[in-house]
Formats: structure tokens, sequence, C-alpha cells
């Protein structure tokens, strides 16, 4: 398959979760911290991975594909043995996390506000209906 360069902040972050995708992580949620005024970047992109060989697959696959379209590398944290493993790109921050780290953590409630969407199987982004906070708190 054919990847064609992202022209957008939004297209590198659509393609990020398609990579992981592709490298099997699942429950992947793309945020828009776009409006959020003191957010760290203007995307999101969370995955769960099921080990920590996937964690590096789905990481290396990312750090591979951007750097060959000409995005250079990331800064990384959590590389080793790590739970979590972040890929920063300045505007889309990539956040690659086994379960028990994704679940203790929860940034999607964290960044609760920011509009979010999902993969379908097949790739296509469709919106993910947010639960307001109060909900939540109950």
């Amino acid at each position: 398959m054919a990847i064609t360069k992202p022209r957008s902040t939004k297209g590198r972050a659509v393609l990020c979760a398609r990579l992981a995708q592709e490298k099997l992580a699942h429950d992947i949620l793309i945020l828009d911290l776009g409006a959020i005024e003191t957010s760290p970047a203007d995307y999101f992109v969370i995955a769960t991975v099921d080990s920590d060989a996937q964690l590096r697959a789905v990481a290396g696959s990312i750090e591979v594909t951007l750097k060959h379209m000409g995005f250079g590398f990331p800064r990384l944290d959590g590389k080793g043995e790590s739970a979590w493993l972040i890929l920063d790109y300045f505007d889309v921050v990539v956040h690659i996390m086994l379960p028990d780290a994704r679940e203790f953590y929860k940034l999607e409630r964290l960044w609760g506000d920011a509009p979010a969407m999902t993969l379908t199987d097949a790739g296509a982004t469709k919106a993910v209906p947010r639960v307001s906070k109060k909900a939540i708190d109950v």
C-alpha cells in the first residue's frame, strides 16, 4: 500500500494512528487539542498494545515512516523497559501504552474536553461522542 505524505497536522496524526492500527494496536484514539489553550500539542494519538515487543514495533513503524516522509525523528520518552512510550513530533504526540498504564493514566479523561476520533477497521476516521466530565465524576 502506497502511503502519501500528509499535508496537514491532522493528516499526520491520522497517519500515525493508521500505522499503529497496522501493527495491531487497539483502542486507538486521536484527540484534537488545537482549541485547548494550554495544550502541549495540536493532536494526541493514544494507542494500546499488548506487549513490549508490540510497543517497539508500533513505535518503529511510525518513526521509520515519518522519517522517510521528511518529518525527522521525534523526541522519545520511555525507551527500554517501559509501559508507555511517547513519540513527540511537537504538534503531534503519539502515546503507545500497555493496558495497565492506559487504565492508570487515563489521558482521554484528562483531555476530555478535546474532540476525539477513532479509526474504522478500514482506517477511516470517525468522530467519537464524548461523555462530559460531570457524567464521569458521578
